[in-house]
């Protein structure tokens, strides 16, 4: 068996649980972030059946080259809007990802994503600052959610 760890990113995000929780399990707003920096994930190739024991699967697709990588994984909990948890059974030992929103009483949120079960090759700086980039996609796509919210008439 290959020797596997554990890794935590934490981001907070003028927003609220619910929505966050919305842009994580609707292909219409995983679509605008999945993937790191380079690649694009079209709504299609996103299937979210939002329950335990439901697929959620993305085919995310290199801008360079074309070339195509799959993440099939089974949602273990389903938890609205504080917590998400799936689990890639494709990958060596069934790396698990679980995700928790953290409502911080202020307008923010607080997104803790804590994956165990990983894979030495996932735990490559590279491979940490490519997840990083998927992050920082996400931010910058809610940030946009947020201010068009501010801007609508009441």
């Amino acid at each position: 068996m290959t020797e596997t760890g554990e890794l935590t990113y934490r981001r907070i995000h003028q927003a609220s649980p619910e929505l966050l929780f919305d842009c994580m399990t609707t292909p219409e707003h995983l679509t605008h972030f999945w993937g790191p920096t380079g690649t694009t994930t079209p709504v299609d190739n996103i299937t979210i059946d939002l329950r335990p024991g439901g697929a959620f699967e993305t085919t995310m697709v290199n801008d360079a080259d074309g070339s195509t990588y799959t993440m099939r994984a089974v949602y273990a909990e389903v938890v609205r809007p504080d917590r998400l948890v799936w689990v890639e059974a494709d990958v060596e030992g069934g790396m698990r990802t679980t995700i928790t929103f953290v409502d911080l009483h202020d307008g923010r949120t607080e997104v803790v994503t804590h994956q165990t079960n990983v894979p030495a090759p996932y735990l490559s700086a590279e491979a940490q600052a490519g997840f990083v980039t998927s992050l920082d996609r996400c931010d910058a796509y809610v940030a946009t959610l947020t201010a068009e919210h501010a801007h609508q008439p009441e």
